[in-house]
């Protein structure tokens, strides 16, 4: 198989990746629509030909789809929203697919241009959003939320990030592409669940969203799931940083030289450094602190897209 059909099929699995993205992110809209009757009182049981029961309730018939006996009951949500997950794992394994092909066919590792670096990062994204399903299952109601810019960013990078499967530039070739982007890379995909967490949180707190804010979880688990996913990625963060002044020296005889992209790196890592310590400050930990973890997520956005695409520095190496 030649890198041409590789590259068609890297391709094919993108679009086909979005696609069931999509399809998953509608199911848990419909999902979320389908919670409203979880606040909405219970309908009164409608009698059978007029005739009641011994203990003075109307006779009903049981629902078309009633469970049997001896089986759990599974609301209209919770299977629509089981279905969705299974899309949502079913396109991660597709969108894998597609950027390990995408490798093959450039024969190099595929993290050497926007289109590539934004796939992978979204793809972290969704596969650090299943593992917090897997350990909290109560969370996913908060699934549409994730998935809504996850798709938008892949669309993105389908449309105006997407570039030709190609050898990088000779700079980039070295083992420390793998070491420090793919760190970055994940980090930064890791960064994004608890952003949206934090947001929703924020959302949660104010109750101005009324009805459709009541079905998220309560701002104490956004709370803790922003916390405890931002404390598991920002070790990795600093890792990639300090990853990438080591290899900065190597390519350019200094560790750090103030290039846009390693400032507004160094940005990231301080917000997200102040949002750990205000996590642990009286007066700071809920609301004060949900800001600033929002404040780093746009950090992040801004140092992916801003500064690889309109900045020029040392790092433009966007493919664009």
């Amino acid at each position: 198989m030649n890198d041409v059909v590789l590259a068609i099929y890297s391709d094919r699995l993108f679009m086909a990746a979005v696609a069931v993205y999509v399809l998953a992110m509608a199911l848990h809209a419909a999902e979320y629509a389908a919670l409203r009757s979880a606040y909405e009182p219970a309908a009164v049981p409608v009698a059978v030909g007029g005739e009641a029961s011994p203990g003075g309730e109307p006779d009903a018939l049981p629902p078309p789809d009633a469970p049997a006996p001896g089986r759990p009951a599974r609301s209209r949500a919770d299977r629509l929203g089981g279905a969705a997950v299974n899309l949502v794992v079913l396109a991660a394994l597709l969108q894998l697919g597609s950027i390990v092909t995408r490798g093959l066919a450039a024969d190099r590792w595929p993290l050497g241009n926007m289109y590539e670096f934004t796939s992978a990062v979204c793809l972290a994204a969704v596969v650090t959003w299943l593992v917090v399903l897997r350990r909290v299952p109560a969370v996913r109601t908060v699934a549409l939320f994730v998935l809504l810019p996850v798709v938008i960013l892949l669309f993105l990078a389908g449309t105006v990030l997407y570039a030709r499967a190609a050898p990088v530039v000779p700079a980039l070739r070295s083992y420390w592409l793998v070491v420090h982007v793919t760190t970055m890379t994940v980090s930064s995909g890791l960064l994004f669940v608890p952003g949206m967490a934090s947001l929703l949180y924020l959302l949660r707190r104010s109750s101005r969203g009324g009805a459709l804010v009541d079905r998220l979880p309560s701002a104490a688990a956004l709370d803790r799931l922003a916390y405890r996913t931002t404390i598991v990625a920002f070790p990795l963060y600093t890792f990639g940083v300090i990853a990438g002044a080591i290899w900065a020296e190597a390519a350019w005889g200094r560790f750090w030289g103030w290039d846009p992209k390693e400032t507004v790196a160094f940005v990231v890592w301080v917000v997200y450094a102040a949002y750990l310590h205000a996590r642990s400050t009286a007066g700071w930990r809920s609301g004060r602190a949900a800001w600033i973890n929002v404040a780093g997520l746009v950090v992040v956005l801004f140092n992916l897209f801003f500064i690889n695409m309109v900045v020029a520095g040392l790092h433009s190496y966007a493919g664009l």
